[in-house]
């Protein structure tokens, strides 16, 4: 999946360039220039971003639940923290 993270890069630096471009250039649609980046950057990079690293993972491991809780208190006593 190499081709999504290429995918996440470029449309963050294009959203970066684009912000950029629309603070230092005079020009007469500036403000649309930095709008579109901060929309590519929530709407397309961050869920692609989050899609990519969350894509494998169970969310069960990062809820708490009585296991989980149960996990922490073993490892607690374990390591005594």
């Amino acid at each position: 999946m190499k081709i999504l993270k290429v995918i996440t890069f470029i449309a963050l630096i294009a959203s970066i360039t684009s912000i950029i471009i629309g603070y230092t250039m005079e020009l007469s649609y500036s403000k649309k220039l930095i709008g579109f980046g901060v929309v590519g950057i929530f709407f397309i990079v961050f869920p692609i971003f989050s899609y990519y690293r969350w894509k494998d993972k169970d969310p069960k491991d990062y809820m708490i639940t009585k296991e989980n809780i149960d996990k922490m208190r073993e490892n607690q006593k374990k390591y005594k923290y």
